[in-house]
């Protein structure tokens, strides 16, 4: 089943990617949904509802979270649930036409089976999950360094860096620099391939499932602040990062 779900999640971001590419051609309808920097385009909804078509023909028992509301919202994680997420960075997206991604987590009861996550621009895709090693374009890469946090570069929310919520700011500069791609995809692929040591941002699930189901293939340590497990029933600040920077970032958000 596992070969078979990578390589149709595989082959529809490929043909999302198309899609996208072929949809930029054409001038782009941007809305507005919970404030002026929270985006929605006609792309993320045309794309969601291509992906979705996808899932429901090839898995109609299977339960779907996507961003844009047009599948049933998940109450509970029993069964095999797609989590999706058609345009990852849509203000990157209608800014810069650049570093945003396509998303696709899938976990069974709870429990991560396979990520994918599509850089749209550089025709990038990384996959991976606990029993398949992380992937760039279908060849392996060299798993993530377990690094210090100040042997390597965090990627951070920017509002909670600028404000130093729980103390993220003092952990910025505790590292090797912070980085900000707006795109919650962009920094997994970027940890997935040892250029960041971890993440910290306020995340919605989609936001996070297909990374923390990368993430399971090669150590990555998700969680809340507080330690406890990420609830993908819910959003709120994740904690991603390899293990010796991820108990040293708890150490610092917990310190007065």
């Amino acid at each position: 089943m596992l070969k078979a779900l990578a390589a149709n999640i595989e082959a529809w971001l490929t043909e999302s990617r198309t899609r996208i590419l072929t949809a930029m051609q054409t001038p782009v309808s941007v809305a507005t949904k919970t404030g002026r920097n929270d985006l929605v385009t006609n792309v993320d909804a045309d794309n969601q509802a291509f992906l979705v078509g996808k899932i429901r023909t090839a898995y109609p028992q299977a339960k779907i979270e996507a961003e844009e509301g047009t599948a049933a919202k998940v109450t509970d994680l029993d069964g095999l649930v797609f989590f999706v997420d058609p345009i990852d960075g849509t203000m990157n997206f209608v800014k810069q036409r650049a570093n945003f991604a396509v998303m696709i987590g899938v976990y069974q009861d709870g429990a991560p089976l396979y990520g994918a996550i599509m850089d749209v621009m550089r025709n990038e895709l990384v996959t991976g999950g606990p029993s398949l090693p992380p992937a760039l374009n279908g060849q392996p890469v060299s798993l993530p360094l377990d690094r210090l946090l100040k042997d390597g570069l965090l990627g951070a929310s920017g509002p909670m860096t600028i404000h130093n919520y729980l103390n993220l700011g003092d952990i910025a500069l505790a590292s090797s620099g912070a980085r900000i791609s707006g795109s919650a995809g962009m920094e997994f692929k970027a940890i997935t391939l040892g250029q960041l040591v971890g993440y910290v941002s306020y995340l919605q699930p989609w936001d996070i499932a297909a990374g923390m189901a990368i993430g399971a293939g090669f150590g990555l340590q998700c969680s809340r602040p507080d330690g406890q497990p990420v609830d993908l029933l819910q959003a709120g600040v994740v904690v991603a990062a390899m293990p010796q920077a991820h108990a040293e970032i708890l150490h610092r958000m917990q310190a007065k």
